[in-house]
């Protein structure tokens, strides 16, 4: 039985030895907020956020569960949650982003293991190509290292049921702002989870998220935004042969589980875990097994 966020919250974030920020850029200063938990360092798991818009709390459950097995180490993107924002539009980047994760890696006394959720599963790929000596393992979770076609979904009949049941609301007048984000992340929670039993318990954590505009309000045309995967990613994973994990949810609606497949077949340093009855926030459809597919990647000999 999944646990309520909000009964369980204090009892996990005391699993926190510390919160801290990290500098990591001076020009512009920005300083990223962190969490961590108890752990031997040389078994760190750094997580990455998606969004670019959410902070690190949704992903604080099921991952605690790791905490004293290993440091597990929970950070905000500049310019989200409790790390550096209002800074100017073009510090918001995907190559900023990873570089200032490449500074806390070197911080937290690098290499380290690397999870990245959606977005920012793209990110730690570029993290992968460009600092390839600093990450050991990589959890590609809810993402994708292949593009997704406009077809993808063709012929999906509960993703188009979902879909026409959603309640749009309007373009924002002026300048996106955290509220908005929060409504949105709130509206579309029907396809971001499969299990509808559990739409009380996922909008219980959306709540606790500290959402953030400055990405948004940065690139409002998301198609002028810097691509965060990188260029021919595929051929530079497959040459770096850094073992990798395809996390996915069979029902994901944002990037679908068939590029999973594909992906192992032209990486074969990259393995797949597809988890039935699970959709994008597939931590929360399965938290136990999503888990575990991680423990076991992670602990797995080289």
């Amino acid at each position: 039985m999944v646990r309520c966020w909000s009964a369980h919250k204090n009892e996990l974030v005391m699993k926190l030895v510390s919160e801290r920020h990290v500098k990591v850029s001076d020009d512009p200063l920005v300083e990223l907020f962190v969490a961590q938990t108890s752990g031997p360092a040389d078994r760190t798991l750094l997580v990455v956020h998606g969004g670019p818009v959410w902070d690190h709390t949704y992903l604080l459950e099921p991952l605690l569960g790791l905490g004293g097995e290993r440091r597990v180490v929970f950070a905000d993107l500049r310019g989200c949650g409790r790390s550096t924002r209002g800074l100017p539009g073009p510090a918001h980047t995907p190559a900023a982003a990873v570089n200032d994760l490449s500074v806390l890696i070197d911080e937290l006394g690098g290499p380290v293991d690397v999870l990245g959720f959606s977005y920012g599963g793209m990110l730690v790929q570029r993290l992968l190509v460009t600092a390839p000596t600093k990450v050991r393992r990589a959890v590609i979770a809810s993402s994708s290292i292949l593009p997704v076609t406009s077809d993808a979904y063709a012929g999906y009949a509960e993703r188009d049921a979902r879909l026409a049941r959603l309640t749009p609301t309007p373009e924002p007048d002026g300048p996106w702002d955290d509220d908005r984000l929060r409504r949105d992340a709130v509206t579309s929670a029907a396809l971001n989870i499969w299990r509808l039993d559990l739409l009380p318990h996922y909008l219980d954590v959306v709540n606790q998220v500290q959402f953030s505009a400055d990405w948004a309000n940065a690139w409002p045309d998301r198609s002028h935004m810097p691509p965060a995967r990188p260029h021919q990613v595929v051929e530079e994973l497959r040459d770096l042969d850094v073992p990798l994990l395809l996390l996915h949810g069979r029902q994901d609606m944002t990037f679908p589980a068939a590029l999973v497949q594909r992906t192992t077949e032209l990486i074969p340093a990259a393995r797949g875990t597809v988890l039935e009855n699970a959709g994008h926030m597939a931590h929360i459809d399965q938290p136990d097994a999503w888990l575990d597919a991680v423990s076991r990647f992670l602990s797995a000999a080289p």
